[in-house]
């Protein structure tokens, strides 16, 4: 069948909105027709060449639709089920699926890097040349295929936009909060660098009841996002030395937690230094391949510090999800101020603009009426 989606030919060059063909599901996996996605940085450091990716492929990571259609022996979803899409398939096989922490998987890693689906095989192509599917989802397209193992159902009345931001952007900060470093109440907890992933670390933090929450970025409109869903303090970076500013603000201790949510190791290392002894330093950005941290091995070790990585938010989705929509439902969790824009799909690369320039926290695209 045919579809209007989001095509990267080619680094550095505008997405193009055209129609392309896109296959009929095969065994186990689901036709989506793709209501809501979210506007990432993700797609934007493969646009800007700052992360590798097989090309030409449909971006679109983070998104919510319905079930149009199943290929055989699919149980997971009916058609009719609204979902929210998983960039991360679990094979539920891996050592990683079977040991609790599917978003390590191992078939998962293989597929997102090939560009394809699970099965190694593509279902996108344009005058049959084929076209490479993005991490999983490709939902910058009014319809895709997914593997039904990277399909979450949620009530049919719960708001698509809202159900698009869970499958990224919330599921990673709220999860690296809560599954990856664990924070415990009365925690004092730093997040630098408040976009999307950011503000919803901040958001996670308030949901675990951090006794000090500290935002920090060079953005202030993002700063006063922060404040609005649950900071205690911010720290402009651009005016002041921000481990200082924490160290001041936590009476020279620095914090139990401090969260990196940009992906620049230059920000890590600042959040190292602003975190206690015996804390931990949580990276959530993604970094460049080629990047590398320096950290002092003397006060690794001497005071006991932990710094680790948090992919995809230790996220167990069959779990978290429903979790999500349930603190949404209770008011607990007001992803809806995460949403800055609405954006039709014609106009991705106005949204990608918006993003970069730090005019939006979340931006999402309005793939096809409900």
């Amino acid at each position: 069948m045919r579809t209007k989606a989001a095509v990267l030919y080619t680094p550095n060059e505008p997405i193009v909105i055209e129609e392309i063909d896109v296959a009929s599901p095969r065994r186990g996996e689901a036709l989506i027709r793709v209501l809501s996605a979210g506007v990432c940085h993700s797609e934007v450091h493969v646009i800007r060449g700052r992360r590798p990716a097989p090309l030409p492929a449909v971006l679109g990571h983070e998104g919510a639709g319905i079930v149009e259609d199943v290929g055989p022996d699919v149980t997971a979803v009916k058609p009719g089920d609204h979902v929210v899409l998983l960039w991360r398939t679990p094979c539920g096989r891996c050592h990683f699926c079977a040991t609790g922490r599917p978003a390590l998987c191992e078939e998962s890693a293989k597929a997102g890097s090939a560009g394809t689906m699970p099965d190694g095989t593509i279902r996108f192509s344009k005058d049959g040349q084929p076209i490479y599917h993005f991490i999983g989802p490709s939902c910058f397209s009014q319809y895709t295929v997914i593997h039904e193992n990277a399909l979450v159902p949620i009530p049919n009345d719960f708001p698509m936009p809202v159900a698009a931001i869970m499958g990224c952007g919330v599921i990673t900060g709220v999860g690296a909060v809560v599954n990856s470093a664990k924070v415990p109440p009365g925690s004092t907890v730093a997040v630098f660098g408040v976009g999307g992933v950011g503000l919803s670390a901040v958001m996670g933090a308030n949901l675990v009841n951090a006794s000090q929450i500290i935002a920090v970025d060079l953005n202030p409109r993002k700063l006063d996002w922060a404040m609005a869903l649950g900071a205690s303090h911010t720290v402009n970076a651009s005016e002041c030395d921000s481990v200082k500013a924490i160290l001041e603000l936590t009476d020279g201790r620095g914090v139990d937690f401090a969260f990196e949510a940009i992906g620049q190791t230059a920000v890590v290392e600042q959040a190292f230094d602003a975190t206690a002894r015996g804390g931990m330093t949580v990276m959530i950005g993604s970094p460049r391949p080629e990047a590398q941290i320096r950290v002092p091995a003397r006060i690794m070790f001497g005071q006991e510090r932990v710094l680790r990585g948090s992919y995809y938010g230790s996220t167990r989705p069959y779990e978290d999800i429903p979790w999500l929509v349930r603190l949404y439902r209770s008011g607990r969790l007001p992803l809806d101020k995460l949403i800055s824009r609405h954006y039709p799909l014609d106009e991705y690369n106005e949204a990608v603009r918006a993003l970069e320039a730090g005019e939006v926290a979340r931006s999402v695209l309005d793939i096809m009426p409900m």
